[in-house]
């Protein structure tokens, strides 16, 4: 499955738009990783147990999306887009969207 941010792939042609593929996931905090974050910000620097959920959270997205395509029969996805919203306090929504097409 080719996968960009771009609405073209080049050398390839796009034969047709399948829809919208889409994938997201919901996470929450946890007591440990808002402790460790507690400290963190008394001292300074990277909360590396934030950064670790929402690069996993990313790629659940992600996959999440590419399943969404494959299921279409798709070829690849072009124009991919990720957001992120705040459903409550200590809880998010990574959400990863883009086109589904078939190539020639």
């Amino acid at each position: 499955m080719i996968i960009t941010t771009t609405d073209f792939i080049p050398g390839k042609e796009v034969t047709e738009i399948l829809g919208v593929a889409r994938g997201s996931t919901v996470r929450a905090r946890n007591f440990g990783s808002d402790f460790m974050a507690s400290l963190k910000n008394l001292v300074g620097g990277e909360v590396s147990e934030y950064t670790k959920l929402q690069a996993h959270s990313r790629e659940q997205a992600l996959q999440r999306m590419i399943n969404d395509a494959e299921q279409m029969g798709a070829d690849a996805i072009i124009n991919i887009r990720m957001t992120t919203s705040m459903i409550m306090q200590g809880m998010s929504e990574i959400l990863a969207y883009g086109t589904a097409v078939k190539l020639k």
